[in-house]
């Protein structure tokens, strides 16, 4: 098992180094998306900096390598396949080997591995993000609750599938730290009161 649980991670962590945000600005636009506004390269400056439709195709993307590399390591080594795949694809998205390991933070890919794993807890700490970045209109904020709020839906529901709790568990408080310690610079700009609200474009040359 210890081989396909390797084969899990690796397949997961290929998969979640294809940003389709840097792949995008560099082929389309010929710019590197590192270089404008946060110097993410996610959905959310993707639509400050290319516009709605370049923001769909990343959303379309992230969302996608997720599915993918939950659904392959469930194929490869069951319910453990699926958490490790998820786990690496996450770490592929945030330091992806194929772009010098500067990647983005790994919300949308976060909640496309959830979602891929438990849709319910996916879809309920889902539509507490979605709501509090409709009304704040500060995605960052909605990110960072939903990372926050993440292991305790986990602690209390567990999962319908047959994933061992305690594994689960542990699973989302990584998912959890991780998405925190990337959306550091966030949590600096709003308690400074500089974060840049969603609907704010950035000057592309």
């Amino acid at each position: 098992m210890i081989l396909w649980y390797m084969i899990a991670s690796i397949f997961g962590y290929l998969f979640g180094s294809i940003n389709s945000s840097i792949i995008l600005s560099l082929v389309i636009f010929k710019k590197d998306i590192r270089t404008f506004g946060s110097g993410n390269a996610g959905l959310t400056n993707t639509l400050r900096s290319f516009g709605k439709l370049a923001a769909l195709i990343v959303l379309l993307g992230d969302i996608l390598k997720g599915v993918l590399a939950v659904y392959l390591g469930m194929k490869f080594a069951s319910y453990n396949g699926m958490l490790l795949g998820g786990l690496f694809c996450i770490l592929g998205h945030n330091w992806p080997v194929y772009f010098k390991f500067k990647g983005g933070k790994g919300f949308l890919t976060s909640a496309s591995v959830i979602m891929a794993i438990d849709w319910k807890i996916g879809l309920m700490i889902g539509l507490i993000a979605i709501s509090i970045m409709a009304i704040t209109r500060f995605v960052s904020l909605g990110s960072l609750v939903w990372a926050a709020i993440l292991p305790l839906f986990v602690l209390y529901f567990g999962s319908y599938r047959g994933i061992d709790n305690n594994l689960f568990l542990i699973f989302s408080i990584v998912i959890a730290v991780l998405a925190i310690v990337r959306h550091k610079d966030n949590i600096i700009r709003l308690l400074k009161g500089t974060e840049r609200k969603l609907g704010q474009k950035v000057k592309v040359n």
